[in-house]
């Protein structure tokens, strides 16, 4: 086997990975990822201790330990493409040997929890309230650009999504991924579940209109409507699809959860969603230790 060319895999003249500046031994199995760089703090503040801090552009990552157990909190900022760096660098810091630039031997598999905020698509998800998703649509195409992508995805649904919303061949084709069924067991505990959209933006994607118009402007009408399996689609966030599905194929485990900040529906929106925050980061620390 060839070693991985120094174009493919960058590492830095520190020994650490070019994105993240993250060497091997400043890693927890265990990584809380956040869009939100000043979130890591919120995360950290309840560590027992903090062994590494390290910043690069938008990627803050903190390590530490929490009542014994070791965590590194990681802002990815926001979008797919940010996700797809930090999986891939991630992934290569415990299953690359980086000074030899081979694969390792043995595969070690990462828990990856994104904890973060959404907006709810069905008029009964109070904002403040907790939603973990059990699949992730991908709205941004990410997946798409990988060999195996079908492998991982849930093809029958892709089928029927696609013609209940008489799919835009303009748009990039949507994926379905499931997260991990061991963690959504672990952390999902009186917890509502749902599928939820990773959009590749904000406002058109999530058909918001401030002064362009959108292509489909009654997306979210069909999009509330799609069942599957007696299943509806809960929530639009940014960045689970490729979480979800990158994990799959680099063989990590990953779930979401989110406090829904707004419910589109509903017209309503978090007065202070900071609180409803800090309580789902606390929560999901305790249910891991």
């Amino acid at each position: 086997m060839q070693p991985i060319a120094e174009s493919e895999l960058i590492i830095n003249k520190d020994g650490s990975i070019f994105h993240l500046h993250l060497k091997p031994e400043q890693l927890a199995d265990t990584v809380l990822l956040v869009g939100d760089p000043g979130r890591v703090a919120t995360i950290s503040d309840m560590f027992d201790k903090i062994e590494h801090k390290v910043q690069n552009r938008e990627f803050v990552t903190h390590t530490g330990t929490y009542k014994g157990k070791r965590f590194t909190a990681l802002a990815t900022g926001i979008g797919t493409d940010n996700i797809d760096i930090v999986l891939n660098e991630l992934d290569a810091l415990v299953n690359i040997d980086l000074k030899t630039r081979l694969p390792k031997p043995e595969h070690k598999t990462l828990n990856l929890i994104r904890i973060g905020t959404s907006g709810g698509l069905q008029e009964d998800l109070d904002v403040d309230s907790f939603l973990m998703t059990e699949t992730a649509i991908g709205f941004d195409g990410l997946l798409n650009f990988y060999k195996k992508r079908n492998s991982v995805c849930k093809l029958d649904i892709e089928k029927e999504f696609k013609t209940h919303m008489n799919w835009n061949p303009l748009l990039t084709s949507p994926y379905f991924v499931d997260g991990s069924k061991e963690l959504l067991e672990k952390l999902g505990d009186g917890i509502r579940k749902g599928m939820t959209i990773s959009a590749p933006g904000f406002y058109g994607p999530q058909a918001r209109v401030i002064r362009l118009d959108i292509q489909d402007p009654d997306i979210n009408d069909k999009i509330r409507s799609f069942s599957y399996d007696n299943k509806k689609i809960t929530n639009y966030e940014m960045e689970s699809s490729a979480l979800f599905g990158l994990s799959a194929l680099l063989g990590h485990k990953a779930a979401t959860i989110c406090v829904i900040i707004a419910n589109r529906y509903a017209g309503k929106y978090s007065k202070d969603y900071k609180p409803a925050v800090k309580k789902l980061i606390e929560t999901v620390l305790n249910r891991l230790v």
